[in-house]
């Protein structure tokens, strides 16, 4: 678990603390994700990595992964 560093979330997410979402933390040259009801749950990646999928998952080429088979 990623204790040290500022945990972000989405400004999607608004202020409710009720509205569950992805947070991000930067610490040591690397990102860590959780989610915001299971927060001992954390993956740790690259920034290069993370902009890839971001990038990837906006021009849709992740869109294939939820579409009924």
């Amino acid at each position: 678990m990623v204790s040290t560093g500022v945990w972000r979330k989405s400004s999607f997410s608004g202020t409710n603390p009720e509205n569950h979402c992805v947070e991000l933390a930067a610490l040591n040259g690397e990102i860590s994700l959780r989610e915001s009801d299971d927060p001992e749950a954390v993956v740790t990646t690259t920034p290069a990595s993370l902009g890839t999928f971001i990038r990837t998952a906006k021009r849709g080429g992740l869109d294939h992964l939820t579409r009924e088979r």
